[in-house]
């Protein structure tokens, strides 16, 4: 069940990352498990869809968020962004949750990339029932378009 499961988040990550607006990395990791994973946002209506498929220690793991706030703060190349969506974790064990995101992002005027921060608090729901706040990440995007 669990190759079916990395499958089936390898098939979707790929397909995300065909139709991503902004394609990059996030360092960081799931609740204190660093690493790095390829982090995506996708235009969805008035929000905008930010998933990542990560690579930490032991595991693989995905979020899918869906970022219900994007508004610029202050000048125009600042903005934050608030959200919440799905999260796993497949190593050893099956790790299913909730996760929420608040950010700080940079746009450049000048180049196509932008920079960001975030927290990413978790509750996990399946093999066990906890919450972590420990989950900070930095991400560099390419932006693709119009930026």
């Amino acid at each position: 069940m669990k190759k079916v499961l990395l499958i089936a988040i390898i098939s979707l990550s790929t397909y995300f990352s065909a139709n991503a607006q902004e394609i990059g990395v996030r360092f960081g990791g799931t609740n204190g498990a660093g690493g790095a994973a390829l982090d995506g946002v996708f235009g969805a209506g008035p929000g905008r869809i930010h998933a990542d498929l990560g690579f930490y220690k032991d595991g693989v793991g995905i979020d899918v968020l869906w970022d219900f706030i994007n508004k610029p703060l202050g000048g125009e190349a600042f903005s934050w962004y608030l959200g919440a969506g799905p999260t796993t974790y497949i190593s050893d064990d099956f790790w299913l949750g909730v996760c929420g995101e608040i950010g700080l992002e940079y746009r450049f005027n000048t180049v196509p990339i932008a920079l960001g921060v975030d927290w990413r608090p978790t509750l996990w729901v399946i093999e066990e029932t906890k919450f972590g706040a420990d989950s900070f990440g930095l991400c560099a995007r390419f932006i693709f378009g119009k930026y």
